[in-house]
């Protein structure tokens, strides 16, 4: 599905497309927010529910390696060595 020139996708603008494959299309962007121009990629749509999926499975990674760090920290156990 393109994606024309001036559409707003959140808070970034698409400036122009640079190149599309299997999975997708990738813009040239502009982030209103920071003023600066990002990338953004628009995957098709048979792999978005895969994105989505991983997504969901790594931040719940990201919750659980939070968790048992703050479970260390109270009895002096840490990933490093002073």
């Amino acid at each position: 599905m393109p994606v024309a020139a001036g559409t707003r996708l959140g808070p970034y603008e698409i400036l122009t497309a640079i190149g599309s494959g299997g999975m997708g299309e990738v813009y040239k962007a502009r982030d209103t927010r920071l003023d600066r121009i990002v990338a953004i990629k628009v995957s098709s749509e048979q792999f978005s529910e895969r994105f989505e999926r991983e997504a969901r499975a790594v931040a719940g990674a990201v919750v659980a390696a939070r968790r048992l760090d703050c479970l260390r920290r109270p009895w002096g156990l840490t990933n490093r060595e002073s």
